[in-house]
Protein backbone atom coordinates (compact mmCIF):
# COMPACT_ATOMS: atom_id res chain seq x y z
CA UNK A 1 0.00 0.00 0.00
CA UNK A 2 1.28 3.24 -0.69
CA UNK A 3 2.80 5.82 1.85
CA UNK A 4 -0.12 8.06 1.03
CA UNK A 5 -3.12 5.15 1.96
CA UNK A 6 -1.36 4.84 5.20
CA UNK A 7 -0.98 8.11 6.22
CA UNK A 8 -4.23 9.16 5.14
CA UNK A 9 -5.61 6.14 7.66
CA UNK A 10 -3.60 7.70 10.92
CA UNK A 11 -6.88 9.87 11.78
CA UNK A 12 -9.69 7.63 11.30
CA UNK A 13 -7.49 4.58 12.55
CA UNK A 14 -7.75 6.10 15.73
CA UNK A 15 -10.31 3.97 16.50
CA UNK A 16 -9.04 0.61 15.84
CA UNK A 17 -5.38 1.69 16.67
CA UNK A 18 -5.61 0.84 20.62
CA UNK A 19 -6.97 -2.54 19.66
CA UNK A 20 -3.25 -3.67 20.08
CA UNK A 21 -2.24 -6.28 22.95
CA UNK A 22 -1.14 -4.89 26.49
CA UNK A 23 0.33 -7.52 28.88
CA UNK A 24 -1.04 -11.06 29.49
CA UNK A 25 -0.20 -14.53 29.20
CA UNK A 26 -2.10 -17.61 26.73
CA UNK A 27 -4.80 -17.09 28.88
CA UNK A 28 -6.78 -14.13 28.04
CA UNK A 29 -4.94 -12.35 31.01
CA UNK A 30 -5.44 -8.74 30.00
CA UNK A 31 -8.47 -6.82 28.64
CA UNK A 32 -8.28 -4.04 26.42
CA UNK A 33 -11.47 -2.27 25.14
CA UNK A 34 -12.43 0.60 23.56
CA UNK A 35 -15.82 2.65 24.22
CA UNK A 36 -18.75 3.98 22.88
CA UNK A 37 -17.31 8.05 23.91
CA UNK A 38 -13.83 7.20 21.50
CA UNK A 39 -16.34 7.22 18.51
CA UNK A 40 -16.89 10.73 19.05
CA UNK A 41 -13.50 11.91 18.82
CA UNK A 42 -12.46 9.50 15.78
CA UNK A 43 -15.31 11.41 14.01
CA UNK A 44 -13.63 14.66 14.40
CA UNK A 45 -10.65 13.88 13.98
CA UNK A 46 -11.61 11.57 11.14
CA UNK A 47 -13.10 14.13 8.94
CA UNK A 48 -10.16 15.27 7.09
CA UNK A 49 -8.20 12.55 5.95
CA UNK A 50 -11.58 10.95 5.10
CA UNK A 51 -12.03 13.87 2.74
CA UNK A 52 -8.92 13.56 1.14
CA UNK A 53 -9.51 9.74 0.69
CA UNK A 54 -12.86 10.92 -1.10
CA UNK A 55 -10.90 13.49 -3.68
CA UNK A 56 -11.27 11.22 -6.88
CA UNK A 57 -11.12 11.67 -10.16
CA UNK A 58 -14.40 12.51 -12.67
CA UNK A 59 -13.57 11.34 -16.20
CA UNK A 60 -14.43 13.40 -19.18
CA UNK A 61 -18.45 13.99 -19.52
CA UNK A 62 -19.14 13.39 -23.44
CA UNK A 63 -21.87 16.81 -24.11
CA UNK A 64 -24.04 16.07 -27.24
CA UNK A 65 -24.12 19.30 -29.15
CA UNK A 66 -26.57 18.80 -31.83
CA UNK A 67 -24.04 17.39 -34.56
CA UNK A 68 -20.70 15.59 -32.23
CA UNK A 69 -20.02 14.34 -28.77
CA UNK A 70 -17.99 16.96 -27.13
CA UNK A 71 -15.48 16.01 -24.50
CA UNK A 72 -16.46 17.96 -21.60
CA UNK A 73 -14.05 18.17 -18.56
CA UNK A 74 -15.78 17.92 -14.82
CA UNK A 75 -13.45 18.84 -11.71
CA UNK A 76 -14.15 18.46 -8.03
CA UNK A 77 -13.42 22.07 -6.72
CA UNK A 78 -14.58 21.02 -2.58
CA UNK A 79 -15.67 18.21 -0.52
CA UNK A 80 -17.06 19.26 3.14
CA UNK A 81 -18.18 16.74 5.47
CA UNK A 82 -20.38 17.89 7.62
CA UNK A 83 -21.46 15.21 9.26
CA UNK A 84 -18.97 11.47 10.23
CA UNK A 85 -20.94 9.02 12.89
CA UNK A 86 -20.51 6.06 14.15
CA UNK A 87 -21.63 3.30 15.56
CA UNK A 88 -20.60 -0.29 16.87
CA UNK A 89 -22.26 -3.36 15.57
CA UNK A 90 -22.90 -6.58 17.90
CA UNK A 91 -20.18 -9.51 16.64
CA UNK A 92 -19.69 -7.54 13.66
CA UNK A 93 -17.71 -4.31 14.15
CA UNK A 94 -18.16 -0.45 13.07
CA UNK A 95 -20.72 1.00 10.80
CA UNK A 96 -19.90 4.49 9.45
CA UNK A 97 -22.43 7.31 7.87
CA UNK A 98 -21.19 9.83 5.76
CA UNK A 99 -22.70 13.19 4.79
CA UNK A 100 -20.72 14.94 2.20
CA UNK A 101 -21.41 17.79 -0.22
CA UNK A 102 -19.50 17.36 -3.29
CA UNK A 103 -18.94 20.39 -5.62
CA UNK A 104 -17.78 20.18 -9.27
CA UNK A 105 -17.15 22.55 -12.05
CA UNK A 106 -18.36 21.06 -15.27
CA UNK A 107 -15.89 23.01 -17.66
CA UNK A 108 -18.84 23.71 -20.53
CA UNK A 109 -18.79 25.91 -23.06
CA UNK A 110 -19.55 29.33 -22.95
CA UNK A 111 -19.50 29.03 -19.25
CA UNK A 112 -18.69 26.88 -16.86
CA UNK A 113 -21.08 25.20 -14.46
CA UNK A 114 -20.67 24.96 -10.86
CA UNK A 115 -22.96 22.51 -8.83
CA UNK A 116 -23.01 20.78 -5.59
CA UNK A 117 -24.07 17.28 -5.12
CA UNK A 118 -25.23 15.85 -1.47
CA UNK A 119 -23.95 12.38 -0.69
CA UNK A 120 -24.65 9.75 2.16
CA UNK A 121 -22.36 7.21 2.18
CA UNK A 122 -23.21 4.26 4.41
CA UNK A 123 -20.12 1.83 4.91
CA UNK A 124 -19.95 -1.22 7.58
CA UNK A 125 -16.71 -2.18 8.41
CA UNK A 126 -15.78 -5.83 10.19
CA UNK A 127 -13.20 -5.89 12.98
CA UNK A 128 -12.03 -9.40 12.93
CA UNK A 129 -8.02 -11.14 13.64
CA UNK A 130 -5.49 -11.50 11.42
CA UNK A 131 -3.05 -14.69 10.28
CA UNK A 132 -0.72 -12.53 12.20
CA UNK A 133 -2.90 -12.49 15.05
CA UNK A 134 -3.39 -8.62 14.94
CA UNK A 135 -6.56 -6.37 14.20
CA UNK A 136 -7.57 -6.84 10.70
CA UNK A 137 -10.35 -4.34 9.65
CA UNK A 138 -12.02 -4.52 5.98
CA UNK A 139 -15.26 -3.04 4.42
CA UNK A 140 -17.73 -5.50 4.05
CA UNK A 141 -20.73 -3.08 2.76
CA UNK A 142 -20.88 0.04 1.52
CA UNK A 143 -23.72 2.17 -0.16
CA UNK A 144 -23.84 5.77 -1.98
CA UNK A 145 -26.83 7.46 -1.61
CA UNK A 146 -27.22 10.54 -4.03
CA UNK A 147 -29.55 13.72 -3.78
CA UNK A 148 -30.76 16.29 -6.22
CA UNK A 149 -27.78 18.50 -7.30
CA UNK A 150 -27.94 22.07 -7.20
CA UNK A 151 -26.47 24.68 -9.47
CA UNK A 152 -24.63 27.55 -7.92
CA UNK A 153 -26.09 31.05 -8.55
CA UNK A 154 -24.24 32.38 -11.66
CA UNK A 155 -24.04 30.00 -12.86
CA UNK A 156 -26.51 30.70 -15.89
CA UNK A 157 -29.51 29.07 -17.46
CA UNK A 158 -29.01 25.02 -17.05
CA UNK A 159 -31.43 23.15 -19.35
CA UNK A 160 -32.36 20.03 -17.64
CA UNK A 161 -31.13 18.14 -20.93
CA UNK A 162 -27.98 19.39 -19.43
CA UNK A 163 -28.16 19.14 -16.13
CA UNK A 164 -29.72 15.27 -15.70
CA UNK A 165 -27.17 13.40 -17.96
CA UNK A 166 -24.14 15.36 -15.94
CA UNK A 167 -25.41 14.16 -12.93
CA UNK A 168 -26.02 10.50 -13.53
CA UNK A 169 -22.57 10.61 -14.82
CA UNK A 170 -20.81 11.78 -12.01
CA UNK A 171 -23.23 9.56 -9.99
CA UNK A 172 -22.26 6.72 -12.15
CA UNK A 173 -18.20 7.44 -11.40
CA UNK A 174 -18.75 8.51 -7.57
CA UNK A 175 -20.85 5.08 -7.07
CA UNK A 176 -17.59 2.61 -8.19
CA UNK A 177 -15.03 4.94 -6.78
CA UNK A 178 -16.09 6.25 -3.18
CA UNK A 179 -16.60 2.85 -2.11
CA UNK A 180 -13.41 1.94 -3.45
CA UNK A 181 -11.55 5.24 -1.96
CA UNK A 182 -12.79 4.18 1.61
CA UNK A 183 -11.60 0.24 1.13
CA UNK A 184 -8.01 1.76 0.24
CA UNK A 185 -8.22 3.89 3.24
CA UNK A 186 -9.30 1.04 5.48
CA UNK A 187 -6.47 -1.26 4.14
CA UNK A 188 -3.93 1.35 4.44
CA UNK A 189 -4.67 1.21 8.39
CA UNK A 190 -4.38 -2.35 8.47
CA UNK A 191 -0.68 -1.96 7.02
CA UNK A 192 -0.38 0.77 9.99
CA UNK A 193 -1.43 -1.85 12.19
CA UNK A 194 0.78 -4.50 11.00
CA UNK A 195 3.87 -2.63 12.06
CA UNK A 196 2.80 -2.25 15.57
CA UNK A 197 3.22 -6.29 16.60
CA UNK A 198 6.69 -7.16 17.72
CA UNK A 199 8.78 -6.55 20.40
CA UNK A 200 8.45 -3.61 22.97
CA UNK A 201 11.61 -2.91 25.60
CA UNK A 202 11.38 -3.34 28.91
CA UNK A 203 14.29 -3.36 30.18
CA UNK A 204 18.30 -3.42 28.54
CA UNK A 205 18.08 -6.95 28.09
CA UNK A 206 13.88 -7.69 28.22
CA UNK A 207 11.22 -6.96 25.66
CA UNK A 208 7.08 -7.50 25.55
CA UNK A 209 5.69 -9.27 22.53
CA UNK A 210 2.02 -8.42 21.91
CA UNK A 211 -0.75 -10.23 20.10
CA UNK A 212 -4.35 -11.14 20.20
CA UNK A 213 -5.25 -14.13 21.41
CA UNK A 214 -8.46 -14.36 19.40
CA UNK A 215 -11.35 -12.27 17.61
CA UNK A 216 -12.78 -9.29 19.19
CA UNK A 217 -15.63 -9.16 21.53
CA UNK A 218 -17.70 -6.40 20.12
CA UNK A 219 -21.29 -5.23 21.98
CA UNK A 220 -23.31 -2.26 21.12
CA UNK A 221 -21.35 -0.15 23.82
CA UNK A 222 -17.46 -0.91 23.14
CA UNK A 223 -14.62 -3.18 20.75
CA UNK A 224 -12.88 -5.77 23.83
CA UNK A 225 -9.90 -7.58 23.09
CA UNK A 226 -8.34 -10.31 25.04
CA UNK A 227 -4.05 -9.93 24.80
CA UNK A 228 -1.96 -12.02 25.12
CA UNK A 229 2.03 -10.21 26.05
CA UNK A 230 4.99 -11.99 26.44
CA UNK A 231 7.79 -11.28 28.96
CA UNK A 232 11.01 -11.80 27.57
CA UNK A 233 14.44 -12.52 29.09
CA UNK A 234 17.50 -12.80 26.67
CA UNK A 235 14.77 -13.87 23.98
CA UNK A 236 13.15 -16.38 26.06
CA UNK A 237 9.86 -16.27 27.61
CA UNK A 238 9.12 -15.82 31.17
CA UNK A 239 6.54 -18.58 32.50
CA UNK A 240 4.55 -18.69 35.53
CA UNK A 241 5.65 -21.94 38.09
CA UNK A 242 1.29 -21.76 38.33
CA UNK A 243 -0.88 -21.74 35.43
CA UNK A 244 -1.85 -18.30 34.80
CA UNK A 245 -5.78 -17.40 35.32
CA UNK A 246 -8.45 -16.63 33.57
CA UNK A 247 -9.38 -12.97 33.01
CA UNK A 248 -12.46 -11.17 32.82
CA UNK A 249 -12.79 -7.49 32.88
CA UNK A 250 -16.27 -6.70 34.11
CA UNK A 251 -18.52 -4.48 32.66
CA UNK A 252 -18.68 -0.54 33.03
CA UNK A 253 -15.31 -0.37 34.82
CA UNK A 254 -13.09 2.66 34.94
CA UNK A 255 -13.73 6.11 35.13
CA UNK A 256 -17.43 7.70 33.47
CA UNK A 257 -17.27 8.70 29.82
CA UNK A 258 -13.74 7.51 29.39
CA UNK A 259 -12.43 6.70 25.86
CA UNK A 260 -10.58 3.83 26.67
CA UNK A 261 -10.40 0.89 29.88
CA UNK A 262 -7.22 -1.53 30.05
CA UNK A 263 -7.35 -3.98 32.23
CA UNK A 264 -4.34 -5.75 33.69
CA UNK A 265 -4.77 -9.24 35.41
CA UNK A 266 -2.78 -10.13 38.73
CA UNK A 267 -0.41 -12.69 36.34
CA UNK A 268 1.18 -9.24 34.63
CA UNK A 269 2.55 -8.13 37.95
CA UNK A 270 3.25 -11.82 39.26
CA UNK A 271 5.13 -12.03 35.50
CA UNK A 272 6.89 -8.42 35.57
CA UNK A 273 8.42 -9.22 38.84
CA UNK A 274 9.47 -12.91 38.25
CA UNK A 275 11.61 -11.22 35.03
CA UNK A 276 13.11 -8.77 37.72
CA UNK A 277 14.44 -11.57 39.58
CA UNK A 278 15.42 -13.87 37.08
CA UNK A 279 17.21 -11.07 35.59
CA UNK A 280 19.00 -10.36 39.04
CA UNK A 281 18.02 -6.84 38.23
CA UNK A 282 16.54 -6.92 42.18
CA UNK A 283 19.99 -7.53 43.38
CA UNK A 284 22.07 -4.96 44.64
CA UNK A 285 24.97 -3.92 46.63
CA UNK A 286 25.40 -1.10 49.53
CA UNK A 287 28.84 0.24 50.27
CA UNK A 288 30.14 3.15 52.02
CA UNK A 289 32.81 5.80 51.82
CA UNK A 290 34.91 5.17 54.70
CA UNK A 291 36.18 8.81 54.99
CA UNK A 292 32.89 10.09 54.61
CA UNK A 293 32.20 11.91 58.30
CA UNK A 294 28.22 10.36 57.44
CA UNK A 295 29.18 7.02 56.19
CA UNK A 296 27.24 4.20 58.97
CA UNK A 297 28.94 1.58 56.80
CA UNK A 298 32.01 0.52 58.59
CA UNK A 299 33.08 -1.88 61.37
CA UNK A 300 33.66 0.84 63.96
CA UNK A 301 29.99 1.26 63.73
CA UNK A 302 29.01 -2.09 63.55
CA UNK A 303 31.62 -3.02 66.83
CA UNK A 304 29.46 -1.01 68.89
CA UNK A 305 26.46 -2.99 68.52
CA UNK A 306 28.57 -6.83 68.27
CA UNK A 307 31.77 -6.89 70.63
CA UNK A 308 33.27 -9.49 67.98
CA UNK A 309 33.52 -7.06 65.31
CA UNK A 310 35.03 -4.58 67.44
CA UNK A 311 37.65 -7.01 68.69
CA UNK A 312 38.01 -8.78 64.86
CA UNK A 313 38.30 -5.30 63.16
CA UNK A 314 40.29 -2.08 65.65
CA UNK A 315 40.84 0.02 62.72
CA UNK A 316 37.51 0.96 60.88
CA UNK A 317 36.87 -1.10 57.73
CA UNK A 318 34.51 -0.75 55.26
CA UNK A 319 31.01 -2.61 54.99
CA UNK A 320 29.25 -3.55 52.39
CA UNK A 321 25.44 -5.63 52.63
CA UNK A 322 25.36 -7.44 49.37
CA UNK A 323 21.36 -8.19 48.87
CA UNK A 324 20.07 -10.97 46.92
CA UNK A 325 16.89 -12.17 45.92
CA UNK A 326 16.19 -16.06 46.10
CA UNK A 327 12.95 -15.67 46.37
CA UNK A 328 10.19 -14.65 43.52
CA UNK A 329 8.54 -10.99 45.09
CA UNK A 330 4.84 -11.35 45.20
CA UNK A 331 2.72 -8.39 44.44
CA UNK A 332 -1.21 -8.74 46.35
CA UNK A 333 -4.05 -6.40 44.30
CA UNK A 334 -7.04 -5.49 47.33
CA UNK A 335 -9.79 -2.82 46.30
CA UNK A 336 -7.62 0.16 46.57
CA UNK A 337 -4.15 -1.35 48.05
CA UNK A 338 -1.71 -2.61 45.74
CA UNK A 339 1.60 -4.34 47.94
CA UNK A 340 4.59 -6.25 47.11
CA UNK A 341 6.86 -8.53 49.78
CA UNK A 342 10.28 -9.14 49.06
CA UNK A 343 12.52 -11.37 50.89
CA UNK A 344 15.63 -10.65 50.24
CA UNK A 345 19.14 -12.47 51.59
CA UNK A 346 21.09 -10.10 53.02
CA UNK A 347 24.92 -10.39 53.74
CA UNK A 348 27.05 -8.02 55.92
CA UNK A 349 30.85 -8.25 54.78
CA UNK A 350 33.88 -6.22 55.93
CA UNK A 351 37.54 -5.60 53.99
CA UNK A 352 40.18 -7.67 55.91
CA UNK A 353 43.49 -6.61 55.69
CA UNK A 354 44.13 -8.39 52.70
CA UNK A 355 41.64 -6.62 50.99
CA UNK A 356 39.33 -9.30 50.58
CA UNK A 357 35.67 -9.48 51.64
CA UNK A 358 35.54 -11.60 55.08
CA UNK A 359 31.80 -12.69 55.62
CA UNK A 360 30.41 -11.14 59.17
CA UNK A 361 26.86 -12.42 59.16
CA UNK A 362 24.03 -12.58 56.89
CA UNK A 363 20.24 -12.22 57.75
CA UNK A 364 16.99 -13.38 56.29
CA UNK A 365 14.99 -10.32 55.58
CA UNK A 366 11.04 -9.84 54.90
CA UNK A 367 9.86 -6.15 53.58
CA UNK A 368 6.49 -5.38 52.91
CA UNK A 369 5.97 -2.63 50.53
CA UNK A 370 3.23 -0.23 49.45
CA UNK A 371 2.98 -0.08 45.24
CA UNK A 372 1.64 3.13 43.73
CA UNK A 373 1.09 2.95 40.51
CA UNK A 374 0.75 6.00 38.26
CA UNK A 375 0.87 6.67 34.15
CA UNK A 376 3.34 8.57 32.11
CA UNK A 377 3.14 8.55 28.15
CA UNK A 378 2.07 5.13 27.18
CA UNK A 379 3.65 3.58 30.43
CA UNK A 380 2.48 2.08 33.42
CA UNK A 381 5.15 3.14 36.13
CA UNK A 382 5.17 2.52 40.05
CA UNK A 383 6.90 3.65 43.36
CA UNK A 384 6.86 2.28 46.61
CA UNK A 385 7.51 2.58 50.41
CA UNK A 386 7.67 0.21 53.18
CA UNK A 387 4.96 -0.67 55.29
CA UNK A 388 5.89 -1.03 58.26
CA UNK A 389 8.59 -2.74 59.99
CA UNK A 390 11.51 -4.77 58.33
CA UNK A 391 11.70 -7.78 59.73
CA UNK A 392 15.35 -9.47 60.16
CA UNK A 393 16.08 -13.15 61.24
CA UNK A 394 19.65 -14.14 61.08
CA UNK A 395 20.62 -16.53 58.98
CA UNK A 396 24.12 -17.32 60.14
CA UNK A 397 27.02 -15.46 62.12
CA UNK A 398 31.19 -15.27 62.04
CA UNK A 399 30.94 -12.77 64.99
CA UNK A 400 28.78 -14.75 67.50
CA UNK A 401 25.44 -13.47 69.19
CA UNK A 402 23.51 -11.40 67.63
CA UNK A 403 21.00 -9.07 68.63
CA UNK A 404 18.58 -8.43 66.08
CA UNK A 405 16.78 -5.14 68.02
CA UNK A 406 19.92 -3.90 68.78
CA UNK A 407 20.97 -4.14 65.26
CA UNK A 408 18.08 -3.53 63.69
CA UNK A 409 18.08 0.51 63.39
CA UNK A 410 20.93 0.45 61.94
CA UNK A 411 20.46 -2.02 59.79
CA UNK A 412 17.17 -0.03 58.52
CA UNK A 413 19.00 3.38 58.09
CA UNK A 414 21.64 1.64 56.03
CA UNK A 415 19.36 -0.98 54.11
CA UNK A 416 15.75 1.24 53.32
CA UNK A 417 16.80 3.38 51.75
CA UNK A 418 19.15 2.50 48.66
CA UNK A 419 16.89 -0.67 48.33
CA UNK A 420 13.63 1.93 47.84
CA UNK A 421 15.87 3.99 45.56
CA UNK A 422 16.90 0.83 43.08
CA UNK A 423 13.43 -0.33 43.30
CA UNK A 424 11.44 2.93 42.51
CA UNK A 425 14.51 3.34 39.94
CA UNK A 426 13.30 -0.13 38.29
CA UNK A 427 9.84 0.51 38.39
CA UNK A 428 10.18 3.55 36.92
CA UNK A 429 10.95 2.33 33.68
CA UNK A 430 7.78 1.11 33.40
CA UNK A 431 5.96 -0.74 30.98
CA UNK A 432 4.66 0.13 28.06
CA UNK A 433 0.73 -0.02 27.17
CA UNK A 434 -0.63 -0.14 23.41
CA UNK A 435 0.12 2.47 21.52
CA UNK A 436 0.94 3.99 17.84
CA UNK A 437 2.93 7.11 16.58
CA UNK A 438 1.36 10.37 17.39
CA UNK A 439 -1.40 9.00 19.79
CA UNK A 440 -0.97 9.39 23.66
CA UNK A 441 -2.78 8.71 26.77
CA UNK A 442 -4.67 12.12 28.51
CA UNK A 443 -5.64 12.17 31.52
CA UNK A 444 -5.22 8.15 32.72
CA UNK A 445 -6.38 7.42 35.89
CA UNK A 446 -5.04 4.17 37.61
CA UNK A 447 -8.00 2.05 39.67
CA UNK A 448 -6.83 -1.30 41.73
CA UNK A 449 -9.19 -3.49 42.49
CA UNK A 450 -9.46 -7.20 43.78
CA UNK A 451 -6.86 -9.08 41.78
CA UNK A 452 -6.75 -6.63 38.54
CA UNK A 453 -5.80 -3.06 37.58
CA UNK A 454 -7.63 -0.81 35.17
CA UNK A 455 -6.70 1.87 33.37
CA UNK A 456 -9.07 4.43 32.25
CA UNK A 457 -8.36 6.99 30.08
CA UNK A 458 -8.67 9.61 27.50
CA UNK A 459 -6.67 10.01 23.94
CA UNK A 460 -4.99 12.63 21.99
CA UNK A 461 -3.85 12.12 18.26
CA UNK A 462 -1.18 14.66 17.42
CA UNK A 463 0.57 15.06 14.21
Amino acid sequence: MARTAVARAHGLGLLLALLLPVVGTSLPGTVVRLNEAVLSYVSEIGKAPLQQALQVTVPYFLDWNGEVYQPTRIQILDIHVPQFDLKFIADFGVRMLVAANFTFQVFRVPEPLELTLPVVLLADARVAQGSIRTPVVSISACFPLFSSAVVFEGSGGVAPGLLVPVQKHIEAVLRNKLCLSLSNLVQGLNVHLGTLIGLNPVGPESQIRYSMINAPNITKDYISLDIDAVLLLLGKPIVLPAEATHFVLPAHMGANGTMATVGLSQDLFDSALLLLQKAGALNLDITGQLKSENNLLNTSMLGRLIPEVAHQFPEPMPVALKVRLGATPAATLRTNNATIQLQPFVEVQAVASNSAFQSLFSFDVVVNLSLQLSMSKAKLQGTTSVLGDIQLTVASSNVGFIDTDQVRPLLDTLFQKPLLDHLNALLGMGIALPNMVNLHYVNPEVFVCEGYVVISSGLLYQR
